[in-house]
């Protein structure tokens, strides 16, 4: 096999179905220079990385090195003593793989499941009390990260812009959930949004009279 259709199928193996957040994250910084992988994890939290990409396992880094050599998408550059401090680089078919991630995670919407929305889909199962005081803690967690993240975007950072569009893009997620999360709590402390054992029966009956009338 030529090594152009080697990469070839390497990119196209990444980016159907092996794109990953902390794949994307470990060949982005090694798009910068080659190195360990004790200084990925520094920088992961030094870029502010961990604030998006999950790693909280302190073996994601590490599992994520291994998934990216056997799609040769880095490679081991020199071996500096202890395994730990095996360097790597990426390489043309990472760099090219990396690029094609990017585009594709900025222009793709609908492929993420996150907890939140399963959650509400499930609200009628608490009482609207209960509902309410759950709710409110998030809004309080929501206020909190608002907090910590309005000095970053405050024009005193030290870093540019363009390091920061994920932190403004989160920002902005969180003014509209926080404004969102207000109204609904007060709909819930109102009683303007209220449920019962009784309602939700009769919800769920004339829900399924109208689809047997539709089969």
């Amino acid at each position: 096999m030529h090594s152009h259709d080697m990469n070839s199928n390497v990119m196209t193996m990444g980016t159907t179905n092996k794109r990953s957040a902390l794949g994307l994250t470990v060949l982005g910084i090694l798009a910068g220079e080659p190195m360990h992988t004790y200084r990925i994890q520094k920088l992961i939290k030094d870029y502010g990385k961990d604030r998006v990409v999950n790693v909280r396992q302190r073996a994601s880094v590490y599992q994520a090195i291994e998934r990216l050599l056997k799609l040769e998408l880095i490679r081991v550059e020199r071996v500096e003593g202890h395994p730990e401090r095996t360097v790597y680089g990426i390489t043309d078919a990472g760099l090219t793989t990396a690029k094609a991630w990017i585009k594709d995670m900025l222009a793709t919407t609908g492929n993420e499941f996150p907890e939140f929305p399963v959650g509400l889909s499930f609200l009628m199962m608490l009482t609207p009390e209960e509902a309410a005081e759950q709710l409110q803690a998030r809004l309080s967690a929501v206020d909190a990260r608002l907090a910590e993240i309005a000095p970053m975007l405050g024009g005193s950072a030290d870093l540019a812009r363009i390091f920061l569009v994920e932190e403004e893009y989160g920002h902005a997620l969180l003014v509209a959930e926080q404004r969102w999360l207000r109204a609904l709590v007060a709909d819930l402390h109102t009683g303007s949004l209220t449920w019962s054992e009784e309602s939700l029966r009769q919800a769920a009956a004339e829900f399924n009279a109208r689809q047997e009338e539709q089969s």
